[in-house]
Formats: structure tokens, sequence, C-alpha cells
């Protein structure tokens, strides 16, 4: 049996919390599918997708109340996934029950908890306030890309592809010959590059709104397993951004949580969050089309790589410096795995001769 390549004790986005209405919405989530919806009070519910009866797909049923009725032999499930009615009988059948997943709905996004439910501690649950404080203007969207969630989490941890894949954009020589500092701890693996005294490429050049030279940031936080919040912006040249002062320039973050669907397929949710020009909704109509632009061309790669694997299972891959991050990346998230896959040594167990 081959490795997992996700851990299950962990919070993943299943959903924009816009996307959550009085209407069942399914997803598959590390090979779970569920069925998502809110109850008459707003909150919302996680159960398996799937009827206790003959397995058809609960999302094929319909809302009733705060109930789901199965679209095939109608019958009802709680929000505990608990059975409360069956067809043409007063008994109901005490093992008639679906699973229901613990949920919850911080940052704009819809989490899922698809371990072991008495582990599923809210204060885990990915830091992205960013994209709901008010101090920030923040927007973004759901990518379905295939392709396995880690290959995004490589991308986002190398930002010198920049250079080569969004070099109309966002990328110019700089970043591909910046130097960068990579560190890490238990939970968390960090990326910093400063780029001094450049000229900025043509996203910043609008965003910063005059000429001259800049010095640019880019600030990679990696929480395991598929969390990645970057801080990035640019500054006048030598007015201390580099020392704390970024008063001469303009600041952003880039959000990205990426939750596995399958094997080969993920959930790839986004968002640029900004602390300039606030008030200004065409802006952030702008940056969110402008930013999807660039992760669609993020996606055709990804894709193609993922394509190319699938030819090439027997490939060994190797790292080169700029990979310090993805490697940290990964071996947080096989951490993870490993907690939860391999035998625990008990108080009797013998150590192998």
């Amino acid at each position: 049996m081959s490795k997992p390549t996700f851990p299950l004790n962990a919070w993943y986005a299943a959903a924009y919390d816009v996307e959550l209405k009085r209407q069942l919405l399914p997803r598959t989530i590390c090979n779970k599918p569920v069925v998502l919806y809110r109850k008459e009070n707003g909150m919302p519910v996680a159960l398996a997708d799937a009827c206790w009866h003959r397995l058809v797909p609960l999302s094929l049923g319909r809302l009733e109340g705060d109930n789901v009725i199965c679209g095939y032999h109608g019958l009802e499930f709680d929000e505990t996934g608990r059975c409360v009615y069956m067809p043409s009988q007063d008994t109901i059948n005490p093992s008639a029950c679906v699973k229901s997943y613990p949920i919850a709905e911080k940052h704009r996004f819809i989490w899922i908890w698809p371990g072991d439910p008495a582990l599923a501690d809210p204060a885990l649950i990915p830091d992205m306030h960013w994209n709901q404080d008010p101090d920030w203007a923040a927007d973004g969207k759901l990518i379905e890309v295939k392709c396995d969630y880690r290959l995004v989490v490589d991308n986002l941890m190398d930002l010198t592809h920049e250079t080569f894949v969004h070099g109309s954009s966002i990328g110019n020589r700089a970043v591909a010959e910046a130097p960068f500092e990579a560190s890490h701890s238990d939970r968390f693996a960090y990326i910093t590059r400063w780029m001094e005294d450049i000229d900025p490429p043509p996203f910043w050049r609008k965003q910063f709104g005059r000429p001259g030279k800049v010095d640019r940031w880019q600030i990679i936080r990696f929480e395991a397993p598929c969390t990645v919040t970057i801080d990035v912006g640019v500054a006048e040249a030598g007015t201390g951004a580099k020392q704390g002062d970024r008063s001469k320039g303009v600041n952003g973050y880039v959000l990205n949580t990426i939750t596995p669907s399958t094997d080969k397929t993920c959930l790839y949710f986004w968002a640029f969050a900004r602390n300039y020009d606030l008030g200004n909704q065409a802006r952030t109509h702008e940056l969110r089309e402008g930013v999807a632009g660039v992760f669609r061309e993020d996606e055709e790669v990804l894709e193609a790589q993922q394509r190319a694997i699938d030819a090439n299972p027997d490939h060994q891959f190797y790292n080169l410096n700029i990979d310090a991050g993805s490697m940290w990346a990964r071996k947080l998230i096989d951490r993870m795995i490993d907690a939860e896959t391999k035998p625990q040594a008990g108080p009797h167990a013998v150590a192998a001769e």
C-alpha cells in the first residue's frame, strides 16, 4: 500500500463562505465525497455524500429545514448524520447514519476536518486573517487544478518561476537572481527574499503609481500541510522598507490554501489582500481578475507537470538551491502523515535488533 500524500488530521478549506448557501454543495475532500450546506440559522454542516441505504449521493437529494432528504428513497438525515425518517416504516434502524465532519467558518472560508474528530481544534485553523481584516481589502477565487496539491505548494515556495512564467506581469530577472533566506520550525517553513534598487515589474509599477527604482520583498510562510501566505510589496528604494518602514510603498498579501481533492486533483483557494486604496472596489475587482490571470499561467504549467509525472512514474527529481522552501514544506507534510500512519511505540515495545 502506497504512502498517503496528505494527512487527515488537519483543517482544509472546503468552500468560500459565499459559495455555501441553503442548498446542497458536493465537494471531494481528501478522497472523501462530502455534501455541505447551511442550516436555517446560517451554521455550516458537512456530511458524507453517500446515503446509508444504497450509497446514492445525498447531494442529489434536497434540503428540507435543517435535514437532507435522499433523492432516491427519501431517507432523511439530520445535521449530525443520524437518520430521522425512513419511508414505509415506523422503526428506524439504529445503525442508519452517515458520517458528520467537524466544520468551522473563519477568514471567509468554510473549513473541514476529515480526520479524527476528537483532534479537531479550531485554534489550528490556518491564519488567513487578512482576508477579512478591516485594515485590508481582499478578494479571491477558487481554482480546481488537475494536479497533486503538493505541486502547488512547490510552486508557491519557489517564486523564481515568476521570471519565466509571469514575465509580463509580476516577474522580472531580479526575482531569479536575488538571494534568499530559508528557515523553518515544527509547523512552518519560511523563505525571505529582498530585491533592492530594482525596476519594478509591470504589476508592481502600476500598484506603486510613480516612476523610479524600488525595493521589493517576498516573505513566504508555509503552514503545514497546505497553506501559504506571502507578504509582498514594493517601496521607494532606500527608504527603509527592509528595516521595517514600509510607509513609502504598497503592501499586499497573497493568501493561498490548497485542499487535496483526490491524489491528483486539488481545490486551490486564493485571495489577494492590500492595505492601500481600501475603499476602491473597482481596484479590488481589477486586482482579483489580474491575479487570476497570473494563476491561470501557473495552472497550465502545473497540470502539464502532473501529466509528465504520470507518464514517468519512476523519474527521480533533483533539487536546486531554490527548492529549499519546498523541500522543508514537504518534510513538514511527511511528518504529519507519519504521525498518523506509523505505529507508535508503546511502553512495552521492544527495539528491533
